[in-house]
């Protein structure tokens, strides 16, 4: 977890100052989101609508095809941020989960059994049946409290509530510093965009109010909000409901700074529709992580992991996500979406 770097290379996005070659240690650590893509076991639970991903489902989803799932998965986790550092996340929140099952299960896969992960994941009432959950490595994060928060949606023109993914509230110590995380799938947009705007809107005030709570008992908590939001850093729900900015300098104390709204503008998105790029799977964090004298745990750069493994190497969906399930079959990829991640450092 440690490295040197000439002073004036790390600080390139950062801000600007003179050209004094100092060089300092480092430690690095990696903080990120990954949709996995229906990770679903091949048992047929009668609480959920999982009929399709079992053997005799429409996905005839076999214990061969989960096991080759979940070595795929793992070996792509592992990897996550090694641009920067040789060593797997310290904390990865995951979306699109069946159950505590196949997290246990993945977590034991050949990739991650020696970083002793943890798993802090609670049954939502989705409809799909599939929750968020956060791993953590042991060595690193020490969790002391865990809640969720339900997302209460209900039809427009019905008035029946709608059941979607609870949001995750983790706080803990990343070594001896407390950070509070947030784990988020927000509704999709099946409908279209505009009609399901506002169940997005709903999920997004309730993560506010998260966020406003923690702030008003400590201002100057650090604060990590992460997800799928199936929405992009530009759209209502994330700049104006959830108040982000992707300017550090005029950072305010309630506002979130959000680097991938930056990365959006470049043309780099997390997942593909329509042959358009999106950028739903995003990190977002509080003004005390944007510190710039790096004595405790600061914000350096973001990134969505788009690496050449995780792509569609060939047809009419070359460079989208290589997703492991397409046209009726288990394709032998991974996820349709990009894994996507922020590195924290300070000195040593």
């Amino acid at each position: 977890m440690y490295f040197r770097i000439t002073l004036v290379l790390l600080f390139t996005n950062i801000l600007s100052f003179g050209y004094a070659q100092t060089t300092t240690s480092y430690k690095v650590i990696t903080i990120g989101f990954y949709n996995l893509e229906n990770l679903f076991d091949t048992i047929n639970d009668p609480k959920t609508f999982d009929d399709d991903r079992t053997p005799d489902g429409k996905d005839h989803w076999t214990e061969a095809i989960y096991r080759k799932k979940l070595k795929n998965m793992a070996s792509a986790i592992v990897v996550i941020g090694s641009d920067l550092i040789k060593s797997p996340p310290a904390i990865l929140g995951v979306a699109e989960v069946e159950n505590k099952k196949v997290l246990e299960d993945l977590i034991q896969q050949e990739a991650m059994a020696s970083y002793r992960y943890g798993i802090i994941h609670y049954d939502s009432p989705d409809r799909r049946g599939i929750d968020v959950a956060l791993l953590y490595r042991k060595d690193i994060f020490r969790p002391i409290q865990s809640m969720t928060r339900p997302v209460l949606l209900y039809d427009q023109k019905t008035g029946k509530r709608m059941y979607t993914r609870d949001q995750l509230v983790v706080t803990g110590y990343l070594e001896n510093e407390l950070l509070h995380i947030i784990v988020n799938h927000w509704p999709s947009r099946r409908g279209g965009e505009a009609r399901s705007k506002y169940k997005r809107n709903k999920a997004a005030r309730i993560t506010r109010n998260i966020i406003d709570s923690l702030l008003f008992k400590d201002p100057y908590a650090k604060i990590i909000t992460m997800g799928d939001f199936n929405d992009g850093p530009k759209n209502e729900s994330i700049r104006e409901v959830l108040n982000t900015s992707n300017t550090i300098n005029t950072l305010s104390d309630s506002k979130q700074f959000n680097p991938f709204e930056e990365i959006l503008s470049n043309g780099t998105g997390s997942l593909a529709w329509g042959d358009s790029w999106n950028l739903f799977d995003q990190v977002l964090l509080s003004k005390a992580l944007m510190k710039t004298d790096y004595k405790t745990f600061q914000y350096y750069k973001a990134q969505v992991y788009a690496k050449k493994f995780l792509t569609t190497a060939n047809g009419s969906y070359k460079g989208y996500p290589f997703r492991s399930f397409a046209n009726g079959r288990f394709t032998g990829g991974y996820s349709d979406h990009f894994p996507v991640c922020v590195y924290l450092i300070k000195k040593n």
